[in-house]
């Protein structure tokens, strides 16, 4: 066997000699003859090999340059252009690689590449820095003014603020959410991060188990997400005093007091940028890559351009909820207990929602909503203007 490969080397080797020597005109052996068709040879040789039609089928070009498949890989290269011919189920199945794009910070490149440079040089570097900035950003304002407080001593009195429905929707997307940011993380940056400590096989079933996760829980926040809009978005209509709140940042450097009705500015930009807007793009990119949307192709490319779109918009309600989440736990005495158990201190709705303490006090909003109210103290405000 070893020398019937030798042999099948050494032939190759001085078949390709004699192309090459053949094609520069030179003889291919030793030639010690000088008659006219001898000289002829070389020149003979050289016109058999001349460069190739550029449209020739591969078959012809095995005839005209043996060895030479360009044909065959520049159809693979372009099949992208022009599906070729696949018993492979699924779209694209004639598609080997995909046609030249050019995405927002890409080079004009394969669909795919563009795809992998987006993701790798803008997305996850930059994404992942803006969620590290807002971590940051949030740890050093809770060690410089710490927790806010109330003022006031607690009344007793309870007021309900959510009743048992908008909590229930509340924490199902609450929960729902966070089951997909950390899944998220973990399958964006976990190698950065889990990779190193874990291991390949740990952090693969890891992965793995994150990712169908990720899957079952974005239909659940797509669900609750509706509801929470429909369920809060009366309460979070702009107002004139909204503009009094921002001009002033809520007091939450200055320590001022500013009045709001139920739900003040900054909450109400977040419903209707991280909420609205951004959960229109979340979870309509999100049902593009689970495949629920009927009547699309599902390509390559529009499962590429969802995941960009679904990557840039997650980041940026990552950041937006993650000042909310402070707030509402940490980061203000009484916010929590206030979704845990529906009902704040009348002292805490006058400090921090004035203005729907006063409807209140006016009657115009009842301070019991519920059929049945929370058995833990004397209902309604007792403190006075």
């Amino acid at each position: 066997m070893t020398h019937t490969m030798l042999r099948w080397w050494a032939a190759g080797c001085l078949a390709l000699l004699g192309s090459v020597a053949a094609a520069q005109g030179a003889p291919v052996a030793e030639a010690a003859s000088t008659t006219p068709a001898a000289q002829a040879a070389p020149a003979a040789s050289a016109a058999a090999l001349a460069l190739p039609d550029a449209n020739e089928t591969n078959a012809q070009r095995a005839k005209t340059q043996p060895y030479n498949n360009a044909p065959f890989w520049r159809a693979v290269r372009e099949s992208g252009q022009q599906s070729g011919i696949s018993n492979l189920p699924g779209a694209q199945k004639g598609v080997l690689i995909q046609q030249f794009v050019q995405y927002p910070g890409s080079r004009f490149t394969t669909a795919g590449e563009a795809w992998r440079e987006v993701r790798n040089r803008w997305i996850i570097p930059y994404g992942g820095a803006l969620l590290l900035i807002v971590v940051v950003a949030i740890g050093l304002f809770f060690m410089a003014k710490g927790p806010i407080g109330v003022h006031a001593p607690d009344t007793g009195r309870k007021i309900e603020r959510f009743t048992y429905f908008e909590r229930a929707a509340h924490w199902s997307n609450a929960v729902a959410f966070v089951a997909l940011a950390v899944s998220g993380v973990v399958m964006a940056f976990g190698k950065f991060f889990l990779l190193p400590v874990l291991g390949g096989t740990l952090f693969g079933w890891l992965a793995y188990a994150l990712k169908n996760l990720h899957n079952f829980a974005g239909p659940v926040f797509a669900v609750s997400l509706v509801i929470v809009f429909f369920t809060f978005v009366r309460d979070n209509l702009p107002r004139r005093e909204d503009l009094l709140w921002l001009a002033k940042g809520g007091g939450l450097f200055n320590g001022a007091h500013v009045p709001s009705h139920r739900f003040n500015a900054g909450e109400k930009l977040i419903f209707w940028g991280g909420v609205f807007a951004l959960g229109i793009v979340v979870v309509g990119s999100g049902l593009v890559l689970d495949k629920l949307i009927p009547g699309l192709a599902y390509t390559r490319g529009d499962m590429q351009i969802a995941h960009m779109i679904h990557a840039v918009a997650t980041v940026l309600m990552m950041a937006m909820f993650l000042g909310h989440i402070y707030l509402g736990t940490i980061g203000m005495k009484g916010a929590y207990r206030a979704m845990r158990d529906g009902e704040v201190d009348a002292a805490w709705a006058r400090e921090h929602h004035e203005l729907w303490y006063d409807d209140i006090q006016a009657g115009k909003i009842p301070a019991q909503r519920s059929s049945s109210p929370p058995a833990s103290g004397a209902r309604g405000p007792a403190v006075q203007s």
